[in-house]
């Protein structure tokens, strides 16, 4: 399975091509894109891109590699979100160890968060619960269930929550993707890879459509046990 979703990263790497800039209209609403472990801006440019393209105004993280979390981790990420924001609350998606920043951020300033979006992000059970913690551990340089931040990744933020998951995942085990009721509001199953929530161009629609789906929904209309399944091969 792991190599499987490394050849579904190396065949996709020229959507990384391109400027990191900001994208989409103006006007349109707020949304950041967090990239997974050992990905960056470039890995998600082309969810980025398919996301503007929908009418979102559309931003990296701008915070480079990610090697996992530090202490000013989501001290750095609430900087980006406010400067972004503009005084506005935005969306934060994010995929993988991405998703996880995100909840935590919104935990952290839900003012500056209007709703979370997760892709394929274990933030439920066993933090042992992928095939990577051990690189994990060897990169960032502490135990992958005792990070430098207080934390516990169950815990819903307070702000609506999605969680969007894929039984083909390769890295993340499904259980701790998908979350529990009350650790998020909504739930949607994709298929595809791991790395095909970042980088497979024939998931785009489905993620653009979940993330417009549950944007645009009252915030009181989330109460856990959505599920919508969209069935796409990437």
């Amino acid at each position: 399975m792991l190599a499987k979703e490394s050849a579904a990263l190396l065949s996709r790497v020229w959507r990384s091509f391109g400027r990191l800039v900001e994208r989409g209209p103006a006007d349109g609403p707020r949304l950041m894109v967090i990239p997974g472990f050992l990905a960056n801006d470039r890995t998600t440019l082309g969810l980025q891109r398919a996301l503007a393209r929908a009418g979102y105004r559309v931003t990296g993280w701008g915070l480079g590699l990610n090697t996992g979390v530090q202490a000013d981790t989501l001290d750095r990420i609430v900087e980006r979100a406010q400067a972004f924001g503009g005084g506005r609350p935005i969306v934060l998606v994010g995929w993988s160890l991405g998703g996880i920043y995100a909840r935590e951020a919104a935990k952290l300033r839900p003012d500056l968060v209007e709703r979370v979006v997760t892709l394929g992000s274990p933030f439920s059970g066993d933090r042992r619960s992928n095939n990577v913690w051990r690189l994990y551990e060897l990169v960032a340089g502490h135990p992958v269930d005792d990070p430098p931040i207080e934390t516990d990744t169950a815990e819903k933020p307070p702000v609506p929550t999605l969680a969007v998951w894929s039984r083909g995942d390769g890295i993340v085990a499904v259980a701790a993707a998908r979350g529990q009721d009350g650790e998020r509001d909504c739930e949607i199953e994709l298929r595809c890879s791991h790395m095909g929530f970042a980088v497979s161009g024939r998931t785009y629609p489905a993620i653009v459509e979940a993330v417009k789906g549950f944007c645009s929904s009252p915030r009181a209309e989330h109460g856990g046990r959505g599920t919508t399944r969209r069935v796409v091969e990437g």
